[in-house]
């Protein structure tokens, strides 16, 4: 697996407001906080400033390097629950329709079957990849008229 890690500072991010990290709590911890407003991923991918001039296929690949980060926990990866909801919310056009395909069957069960119960940010490639292969969308996509 690739191991890919938060930076400090989102580590931070996501610890912030983490009520297990006070030892007692002060009348600012009891106090109701605004949760911060998420920033969308346009803005996110904008804020990149390698990416001003990036291609569709870059800003494709950070768009879902992007939604990863912001869907996992503080160790910088996804549960399984909340991989299977960012395929319903997020890749809904491409798991459209295979709910019954044995292939699909099997990638949802190798996800149920996971041991470390999560998934990095290798693993969730490998499946969005998987899905992708075996959808009819992609059949869709490849009889897509491209010349004139």
């Amino acid at each position: 697996m690739c191991g890919c890690m938060h930076s400090t500072q989102d580590q931070a991010l996501h610890l912030e407001g983490d009520p297990s990290l006070s030892a007692a709590p002060t009348s600012s911890t009891l106090a109701p906080r605004k949760m911060p407003k998420s920033i969308s991923i346009s803005k996110q991918l904008a804020s990149v400033k390698a990416l001003r001039k990036g291609s569709d296929l870059e800003k494709a690949i950070a768009t879902i390097a992007l939604i990863f980060r912001n869907s996992s926990d503080h160790d910088g990866k996804l549960g399984k629950a909340t991989a299977k909801n960012l395929l319903q919310t997020q890749f809904r056009n491409f798991t459209e329709g295979q709910e019954a395909k044995p292939k699909y069957k099997d990638l949802l069960s190798e996800l149920d079957e996971h041991t470390e119960n999560k998934l990095d940010f290798e693993d969730f490639m490998i499946l969005l990849l998987s899905i992708t292969v075996t959808s009819e969308l992609l059949q869709n996509i490849w009889s897509v008229k491209i010349m004139k």
